[in-house]
């Protein structure tokens, strides 16, 4: 019992140890960039809240851990310092990588089946039920010898 416990407890320490090697692999790097107001810091969130990570594509630039990702953020803060504003910072996000980075791509003509597909297939998807629907409620007449034979059981005595 005494050598049970002893080699459980070497085993339990050298798992101890062996995480604790592992640990140093596993750092992740927290971006912390200084801002000159609480304003450029809140336009700065807002930026990266509202700008598309284009590697993971569904994730904006603030929830990405991806390269692209920390450089875009990075180049966000630098062009804040620099004095611009957001409006000018999502334009030239746009020159650079296109409508696609905005999460709200505007309303153009290239961009028109982005913003009226989901209505146009929801129309089409509601006229097709209701067509099925239709199809389903027309009642035809039973036949002259189903009718019969459903009366002569209906009046039949029942045994019990």
């Amino acid at each position: 019992m005494l050598i049970k416990r002893i080699l459980m407890r070497q085993w339990r320490l050298s798992l101890i140890m062996g995480l604790l090697a592992f640990s140093g692999l596993c750092v992740a790097s927290v971006e912390s960039y200084q801002f000159k107001s609480p304003q450029m810091e809140a336009e700065y969130n807002q930026l990266i809240g509202e700008l598309r990570c284009l590697v993971c594509q569904n994730q904006n630039l603030s929830g990405s851990n991806a390269d692209l990702a920390k450089d875009l953020r990075r180049q966000t803060h630098e062009l804040l310092m620099e004095g611009n504003s957001p409006d000018q910072i999502a334009d030239y996000m746009v020159a650079r990588y296109g409508d696609f980075v905005l999460y709200r791509p505007p309303l153009q003509n290239n961009t028109l089946l982005l913003w009226l597909g989901p209505f146009v297939l929801l129309l089409v998807v509601i006229v097709l039920v209701f067509v099925k629907m239709r199809k389903k409620q027309v009642l035809v007449a039973p036949e002259q010898a189903a009718m019969e034979k459903a009366k002569q059981l209906l009046s039949e005595p029942q045994e019990k």
